[in-house]
């Protein structure tokens, strides 16, 4: 009896497992809920056992085929026009089915963060649109964030469709939302938006290992990491070097060992600073480490006890914050806002104390200026800004800089990219190039060579691509400067000369003190314009700012003419334009006169007689900077030289 009962376990359990093997499976993207490209051939694949029989019907249609070798199976539909939603079967030994199909246009947004940030970023901004999101017919689905350098991936381990819906709004891409927004009014098409970025990536990661080929050190950075063993290995000492910095940190830090967080603390004897602002620039110096804030405020009687908000604006790097001893919050990294909730009961009637412990790991800690600082509560709001108390806990070396893995060559290819491959869309939108700054010399050829693989990649060799140029960012500088950011938008302005392919200019949408500006309303519409004009064929829309196209020089002069100008050239906001720097044979650039004249720019400084060169919006805050057509489009930055 007991070999019978063996043996009837062994048979039940090969069985299963056959049953195992042998069912359909589909990649994350073939899912409920998706949006397929309508108005072309699709692609439906997923895997099963080598030689099974797979049936699929959709739209009163059935289409059959039957596994390879390798145990993947993929059926071509037809052009389908927009519509849905429907219900796809696919039969093999099992029955998968699929709901909720949308038939519309399917974009993918790739890039850094300010692609991949989301509603929730920006909710404060516009709270009506996220008050009133409810379009089942716009849809994204989230790549995970993750890489792989052993080669492309076949799928994601998570990843369904989600609609922009009152429960789902703060997921999507602010800039992916407003661009479907836009499209969708226009067209009442349905339209997918693939989410497929990752914040602080450099371009050479989004390359697949035949695009970097190319690009010598970086391919060979590729075949590095392609040793788990190097990855555990970085991955171990970056977790060791960081524990041991925190807790070095903490052992130092005289404010946990004497609870600086407490209300009745006494901080007679502590200095003080203007907040915002950075202790470096204070009597403390340039100090890295734990420094803790203190500041007391006044509540009257009616706001006592009740719910509030402290908002600090943003802190480098990391912050926790108390308010009357409670702990209400913390952010471990210096790019969020910090907005952090007040319970009941926390507050009280007259004096109560806010303290902040500021975490900094390098260069200048402290509150970011021109950030808004406040306690609200039931809609009042207190400043919290001014004169705050400060003391040292406890100073540090710098940490040591650390090699982010997910960032090298290929690796965000392989893992986010790959899998979409089968996948037909109608285009790409991609913001990136901060992460490059450091090197502007090669990304327009990474850029370039990226497009071209990717087109090649999707077997569409002429996928529209719009890029997001970079926006404004640093305190602005009162002389010409030379800027790797204005080089970076000089690169993506050529990548744009490319087929298919447009540019949308972002000066006038940015935040000097942040890297993550909020206004991606613009820039969603903007790329919307691009895609009306180029993809929607609106060809009398005017969808770019004015682009320079030839200089010529006359006498002390340069005369430049301009594509794009819609209907006439604009100085925005001032009679005058701004902006424009010239320079000679020695390369020396001073800032220049700049006028209007028809369709045409003229160019000339006083104290260069003879210029060759010629500079817009050069610099990495180019404030001020008010070249425009009629249309309310911004010029895109350029450097320019005479036609010999």
């Amino acid at each position: 009896m007991h070999k019978l009962k063996i043996l009837f376990i062994v048979v039940f359990a090969l069985f299963t497992q056959t049953i195992s093997f042998g069912q359909v499976f589909l990649p994350k993207l073939i899912s409920d809920g998706m949006v397929l490209q309508r108005d072309v051939d699709l692609n439906i694949w997923g895997w099963a056992s080598p030689g099974e029989k797979v049936t699929l019907h959709f739209i009163d249609q059935v289409y059959r085929t039957e596994t390879a070798i390798d145990g993947k199976w993929s059926i071509s539909l037809p052009p389908h026009p927009a519509g849905g939603p429907y219900e796809m079967r696919i039969e093999g030994v099992n029955l998968m089915i699929i709901n909720d199909i949308l038939l519309g246009d399917v974009w993918i947004g790739s890039g850094q963060s300010n692609m991949e940030l989301t509603m929730d970023r920006v909710k404060d901004k516009y709270p009506e649109v996220i008050s009133s999101a409810n379009n089942s017919f716009i849809r994204q689905f989230e790549v995970p964030d993750t890489y792989s350098f052993t080669g492309p991936n076949t799928d994601y381990k998570i990843g369904s469709w989600i609609k922009a819906d009152k429960n789902n709004i703060y997921k999507f891409s602010a800039i992916g939302y407003f661009f479907a927004q836009e499209l969708y009014q226009e067209y009442k098409v349905p339209i997918g938006f693939i989410n497929a970025a990752l914040g602080g990536s450099p371009a050479e990661a989004w390359l697949s290992e035949e695009a970097l080929n190319n690009f010598p050190e970086h391919y060979a950075s590729l075949k590095e990491f392609k040793n788990p063993n190097l990855i555990k290995q970085i991955e171990s000492d970056n977790k060791r070097i960081t524990k041991e910095w925190y807790e070095g940190l903490d052992w130092k830090d005289a404010g946990i060992r004497n609870d600086w967080s407490k209300a009745d603390l006494d901080d007679e004897d502590w200095d003080q600073m203007d907040v915002p602002g950075y202790w470096a620039d204070n009597d403390l110096g340039l100090v890295n480490g734990a420094v803790w804030f203190r500041k007391e405020i006044n509540i009257p009687a009616d706001k006592a006890g009740k719910k509030g908000q402290v908002v600090l604006g943003r802190i480098i790097d990391a912050d926790s914050v108390f308010l009357n001893g409670e702990f209400i919050g913390t952010t471990g990294y210096q790019y969020p806002p910090r907005k952090y909730a007040v319970p009941t009961g926390i507050l009280k009637e007259g004096n109560n104390v806010i303290a902040v412990r500021i975490i900094n790991q390098s260069g200048k800690g402290g509150f970011v200026s021109d950030k808004p600082y406040n306690l609200v509560i039931e809609g009042d709001s207190i400043d919290l800004s001014g004169i705050w108390k400060y003391r040292l806990g406890g100073s540090m070396e710098p940490l040591a800089s650390q090699i982010t893995v997910r960032w090298k060559p290929g690796g965000l290819y392989n893992a986010m990219i790959a899998p979409l491959l089968g996948y037909q869309v109608k285009g790409v939108l991609w913001y990136q190039g901060e992460s490059n700054t450091d090197n502007p010399n090669e990304y327009e050829d990474l850029m370039q060579t990226l497009i071209i693989d990717w087109r090649e990649k999707w077997q569409q060799e002429e996928v529209p691509f719009f890029i997001v140029q970079l926006a404004n960012f640093m305190e602005a500088k009162e002389n010409p400067e030379e800027s790797n950011w204005a080089a970076i938008r000089q690169a993506q302005l050529n990548i744009s000369n490319l087929p298919n392919t447009g540019l949308v200019v972002a000066i006038d949408a940015g935040e000097w003190n942040d890297i993550h500006p909020l206004d991606k309303k613009v820039i969603g519409e903007r790329l919307a314009l691009q895609a009306r004009k180029m993809v929607y064929y609106e060809l009398d829309l005017i969808a770019s700012g004015p682009k320079v196209e030839s200089v010529r020089r006359k006498g002390n002069q340069l005369i430049l003419a301009f594509s794009d100008i819609g209907s006439g050239l604009l100085a925005l906001g001032h009679k005058d334009l701004k902006h424009f720097a010239v320079a000679g044979e020695d390369g020396n650039f001073v800032w220049a006169n700049a006028r209007i004249s028809g369709d045409q720019i003229i160019v000339w400084s006083e104290n260069v007689s003879s210029p060759n060169r010629v500079r817009y919006a050069w610099a990495d805050n180019p404030e001020g900077a008010n070249l425009y057509n009629k249309e309310g489009l911004p010029a895109s930055p350029f450097e320019a030289f005479i036609e010999e």
